[in-house]
């Protein structure tokens, strides 16, 4: 009969505990107190010019369980142009996530930084990739013009998906790579285009002709937890830079986790050749919210829009044989050289696209790199930027502080929350 007893007593406290965990899960997030700019310290100082700890924006994803609680991840770290590469001024930086909560107050509170690391559990940097394992032919120098080296493990990181089983995938401009990271950070896979010598299971070939610094920007997974999503940032060159003359189409890939089958749709830009296809996330299986955006910033005539996408009726151009280099042809073209006409003509559907909501009409959002969102349900979403270190090249390969021209502040990594259509 204790026994008994003892047992009730239990299961009525964990049954207790079990309600006010949903509660607490289910209640309404104060989100009144966004926008809010995310802590920083400073990284390093080159000429004068402080480079800030910062970068947290290129992708974000929620908590897959608790409500309020978000991931958002740096890229490689402060670049310039230089050459034919880049300049790294803190060339030893590792790709972070940032795993962060919106408090009972309704401020952001930093949880945990995860640094990226090999899978030796050594932290890894994002300079460029050796060839055969994802190289754009970007040569990296430190801030004083000296050839660096590259990595293996290098990542250009952009977007994160933060699985249920604790683990992270991340999209990755270099390869591309979809490299999946354990709960610390530690490499498991990497999974890159055919071609590119980094693990067994593989992407389309094709892949592998995007633009340097324009790789896979934004990734996400369904909400059943099956299969991930993943965007090129622009118009890739297929067969090369000067055939490829339809500069509005980009493709999605979608990658099964289980199987590691993939598939391909097109999906045209409203824009021109320099405008971006970034971040992605998910509302069903095949209805997705997608970036786009120009370089200007938003407070400058830029361009920073949401679209709803659904793959319902799109076409699969993945084609028979995803180790073909230039992918599936019509009239014997890759699709980057045919015209729009011509790829409705051979029967190819791209995803359906309508306006969600236009944040420089909205908001007023003055920042240039829009770069990460978070559907948060209820036609709610959850937008950031990537601050780019607080720095901007100074058209010489050096740092020069990035200020916002409106408010004539360092631009800095800031959540805002938005209604959309």
């Amino acid at each position: 009969m204790r026994k008994l007893l003892l047992s009730a007593i239990v299961f009525t406290a964990l049954a207790s505990c079990k309600d006010d965990d949903n509660k607490m899960n289910n209640q309404d997030i104060n989100y009144a107190k966004l926008p809010q700019e995310f802590p920083f310290s400073k990284l390093t100082t080159i000429n004068g010019v402080d480079v800030i700890n910062g970068g947290f924006g290129s992708g974000a994803a929620a908590h897959p369980t608790r409500k309020g609680e978000f991931y958002v991840i740096t890229d490689r770290g402060p670049n310039t142009d230089y050459l034919n590469g880049k300049k790294f001024p803190a060339p030893n930086f590792t790709p972070t996530i940032m795993h962060f909560k919106i408090n009972a107050e309704g401020n952001i509170e930093v949880i945990k930084y995860i640094k990226l690391k090999n899978p030796s559990g050594q932290p890894i940097t994002g300079l460029p990739n050796p060839a055969g394992m994802g190289s754009t032919g970007e040569t990296a120098y430190d801030s004083s013009g000296n050839v660096l080296g590259t990595d293996n493990y290098g990542l250009d990181s952009e977007s994160i998906v933060a699985a249920a089983d604790g683990t992270f995938w991340v999209s990755d401009e270099y390869g591309p790579h979809i490299v999946h990271y354990n709960a610390e950070g530690v490499e498991l896979e990497r999974i890159s285009p055919i071609g590119v010598n980094t693990g067994p299971r593989k992407l389309p070939a094709v892949l592998a002709k995007r633009r340097a610094n324009r790789g896979m920007e934004g990734l996400c997974i369904t909400p059943d937890g099956k299969m991930l999503v993943g965007t090129i940032q622009s118009t890739m060159y297929v067969p090369t830079k000067t055939l490829a003359t339809n500069t509005t189409l980009t493709r999605i890939v979608t990658f099964d986790i289980a199987t590691g089958q993939t598939k391909q749709y097109l999906y045209k830009q409203n824009g021109g050749a320099s405008d971006s296809v970034c971040d992605i996330t998910a509302i069903s299986s095949t209805e997705f919210l997608v970036i786009e955006r120009d370089g200007n910033f938003g407070s400058q005539g830029g361009t920073k829009k949401v679209y709803r996408i659904n793959f319902a009726g799109a076409s699969d151009v993945n084609g028979t044989d995803i180790a073909a280099v230039d992918g599936m042809k019509i009239n014997n073209k890759a699709l980057e050289q045919s015209t729009w006409d011509e790829i409705t003509n051979a029967g190819i559907k791209p995803v359906s696209k309508v306006l969600a909501v236009d944040l420089v009409a909205k908001l007023g959002y003055e920042h240039d790199k829009f770069e990460g969102i978070v559907y948060l349900g209820n036609n709610k979403l959850a937008v950031f930027n990537d601050d780019d270190f607080g720095i901007l090249d100074d058209g010489n390969g050096n740092p020069k502080a990035k200020i916002l021209p409106k408010t004539r502040k360092v631009d800095q990594g800031t959540m805002y929350v938005v209604d959309i259509q």
